[in-house]
C-alpha cells in the first residue's frame, strides 16, 4: 500500500491503516524531535502530539501534495514551542532566583546566554526583507496592532498579518540554523 491510499484510509477513520502510518514514521519523528531537542522525554512528547494532530486532522490528509514536509512542519514547530516552554519556565527560574537573592542581572551566565539570544534575534531582524522588517518593528517591538501598523504603512490588514507571519518564519529559521550554537553556549556555561 502507498502512502497516497495509507492517507486516504486515515482520512476515512480507518485505524489500522493509521496504525500503520505510526509504526512507519514514528522512529523517523522521535530521531528528529531529539535531534531539535535533546530531550528523550520532550521528543516522545512530541512524537505522541504529531500523531494526535494527524488523527485530529485526518479530513484533510487527501488534500496533503507532500506529506513528508507536511510531518516535518507539524514537528518543527512542536519542537519550537517546547522549547519556548523550557525558556519561560527558565526565565521564570532566573527571575525567581534573582529576586530571592536580591540580584538583577549580575550572574554572569544568565547575561551571556540572554546576550546571546538578543544578538541572535537582531542578526535574525536585519536579514528579514524590509518589508518583513518594518511590520515585525511596529508590532512586535513597538507594540502597535495589526490594523495600526497597517494604517502606519498604508497596508491592508491581511497584507501586514502576511508579512508578520513570513517575518516569524524567517526568525525561526535564522534560530533553527543557529539553535546548535546557542544550546551548545547554553551547555557550555552550566556544565
Amino acid at each position: 500500500m502507498n502512502e497516497e491510499e495509507l492517507l486516504s484510509l486515515i482520512a476515512k477513520g480507518d485505524e489500522q491503516a493509521f496504525t500503520k502510518l505510526f509504526d512507519h514514521y514514528r522512529n523517523r519523528i522521535y530521531g528528529i524531535a531529539f535531534k531539535l531537542t535533546h530531550s528523550v522525554t520532550i521528543s516522545e512528547e512530541i512524537v505522541e502530539d504529531v500523531f494526535l494532530k494527524i488523527w485530529l486532522k485526518r479530513n484533510d490528509l487527501e488534500n496533503i501534495q507532500n506529506f513528508q514536509a507536511y510531518l516535518f512542519t507539524i514537528i518543527r514547530n512542536d519542537a519550537y514551542k517546547a522549547l519556548k516552554q523550557i525558556a519561560r519556565n527558565y526565565k521564570k527560574v532566573v527571575l525567581l532566583n534573582d529576586n530571592e537573592q536580591s540580584q538583577s542581572y549580575n550572574n554572569s551566565e544568565n547575561y551571556l546566554i540572554e546576550k546571546e539570544y538578543s544578538s541572535l534575534l537582531q542578526k535574525a531582524i536585519e536579514r528579514l526583507p524590509r518589508q518583513q522588517k518594518q511590520v515585525y518593528t511596529l508590532i512586535k517591538e513597538q507594540g502597535l496592532k495589526r490594523d495600526e501598523a497597517a494604517d502606519f504603512l498604508h497596508l491592508q490588514p491581511e497584507t501586514v498579518k502576511f508579512h508578520l507571519a513570513q517575518a516569524m518564519k524567517n526568525i525561526r529559521l535564522f534560530f533553527t540554523l543557529h539553535l546548535e550554537i546557542f544550546i551548545g553556549m547554553t551547555f557550555f556555561l552550566f556544565y
